[in-house]
């Protein structure tokens, strides 16, 4: 970090911008910290930051411009968090609107979705830009800040003989590992579960032209809704957000069958 820690740092942003789950915020209180050490410049490092992860969120956000809801459906195959995917950051977006780029950087979900549903929904590309700088900014000079303002603390612990020294290079891998390993097994037991729970197309309707009595419960948020407002016949359109205030209208007395997008 001492000898290339500008070159890392926009590297890992790059790779974590391209939906690789690197955790970067760590790794600006470290390169904060160093500057704080005198080892790094804290101007470079918020310049830096900035302008990497600003090309990663333009990216994708030309990718949503053009593409559309595929992109989302890619970003949703390889997301570590499918329980969840981008049902959040719809959900802030129709709130909030295009402010919700400001603050995308600092909620999990919406910082990878926020830049691709920006372009979905054609938010003018001048305008995305300055929000952006706004959000990215802000959530570099606070990580990188957090380390520069607690550098000697920092150095103290992991680096004197009654510190960490010893341990502190593999403190930063080891945890990433951890982190991955984590998400990868929460990602397995979802797959799982929703595999032994799955019922496909083509079964719901043999059920539906056999008469069978199903209800059929149409989860898409008002995004996904308006842009193909296409459903199934007789099916209930409750957003998963709705739920729990809408459930007294789900019968309880025959099958349920869920669809999303």
């Amino acid at each position: 970090m001492i000898q290339y820690g500008h070159v890392i740092i926009v590297l890992l942003i790059l790779l974590e911008r391209l939906a690789l789950p690197v955790p970067v915020s760590p790794l600006l209180v470290v390169s904060g910290a160093l500057a704080g050490m005198g080892r790094l410049s804290f101007p470079v490092i918020l310049i830096t930051a900035t302008v990497a992860s600003m090309a990663g969120d333009l990216f994708w956000y030309e990718l949503g411009r053009h593409r559309g809801n595929r992109i989302l459906s890619f970003l949703c195959r390889i997301s570590l968090d499918p329980e969840s995917c981008i049902r959040k950051a719809k959900g802030i977006f129709a709130r909030i609107g295009t402010r919700s780029i400001v603050v995308a950087r600092f909620i999990p979900g919406l910082s990878t979705f926020g830049p691709p549903l920006a372009g979905v929904f054609q938010m003018k590309r001048l305008h995305f830009l300055l929000l952006d700088s706004l959000g990215t900014s802000a959530w570099a000079a606070l990580f990188a800040g957090l380390g520069y303002q607690f550098a000697h603390q920092i150095e103290s612990f992991a680096f004197e003989p009654t510190g960490l020294r010893p341990w502190a290079g593999l403190l930063l891998p080891t945890g990433m590992a951890a982190y991955l390993l984590w998400k990868y097994l929460q990602r397995k037991r979802f797959l799982r579960h929703l595999a032994i729970a799955r019922i496909t197309p083509e079964e719901v309707k043999q059920r539906l032209d056999a008469g069978e009595d199903i209800v059929i419960l149409d989860l898409r948020d008002s995004f996904e809704f308006r842009e193909k407002p296409q459903t199934i016949p007789g099916a209930f359109q409750i957003s998963i957000e709705e739920l729990e205030s809408q459930h007294p209208r789900i019968p309880r007395d025959r099958e349920i069958v869920l669809f999303c997008n």
